[in-house]
């Protein structure tokens, strides 16, 4: 998964400086010799290319939904965690009987037999909860996080309607080098959020 990210990172980064290298240095010209410009003219007033950023982990910090998020993960982590901790007790428990009869002699070798099968089916039976569970969490964090990154995406088309840049990148550390904190969007993109979500909510 680390090398999936790793790859998908440089592939941004190739993008991105590829895009930055035909805008600035990739003009043609006209019959007259004046540089044309290239890209759409709608996203790029008097010819000036703006990238905004937000910071990823700033976002994550301070976005109410994320952190509601968050604390469903929490509760339903304990909720996992104490279902699978009686299935276990439950299985001990029964282990232990059966231990104790068989030490004592009280049972018979049919009666151990059947013990076996209960022992293995009551472990089968959790082990198949257990993987129930995390299939159930698995897709609800998918399912939130993709509400997650809707909402983004919805908030920054509405914001960028007035602010004409030409892309807004989520900053996070290893895929920049650089950044002018003048194209800082964070503290508007985690507002306009929260107020949505806050209204939404209402």
């Amino acid at each position: 998964m680390k090398n999936g990210l790793l790859i998908w990172n440089v592939l941004l980064t190739l993008v991105a400086g590829y895009l930055l290298f035909t805008h600035f240095a990739g003009q043609k010209s006209d019959k007259n010799g004046k540089p044309k410009e290239r890209g759409n003219e709608a996203n790029t007033k008097n010819g000036s290319f703006k990238i905004a950023y937000f910071e990823m982990d700033s976002l994550a910090a301070n976005f109410d939904m994320v952190k509601d998020l968050k604390a469903e993960m929490l509760k339903r982590e304990d909720a996992i965690n104490s279902e699978m901790e009686r299935l276990s007790k439950n299985l001990q428990q029964k282990y232990n009987y059966f231990q104790q009869q068989a030490n004592s002699g009280n049972m018979t070798e049919e009666q151990s037999e059947n013990a076996g099968r209960e022992i293995k089916n009551l472990d089968d039976q959790m082990k198949n909860r257990k993987q129930t569970l995390d299939s159930e969490y698995s897709d609800f964090v998918m399912r939130r996080q993709n509400e997650i990154k809707t909402k983004i995406e919805s908030f920054l088309n509405e914001y960028n309607k007035t602010k004409d840049f030409s892309y807004i990148v989520a900053y996070e550390q290893g895929l920049f080098y650089y950044k002018d904190t003048a194209f800082n969007i964070t503290s508007d993109v985690v507002k306009g959020l929260n107020d949505m979500y806050k209204n939404k909510k209402n």
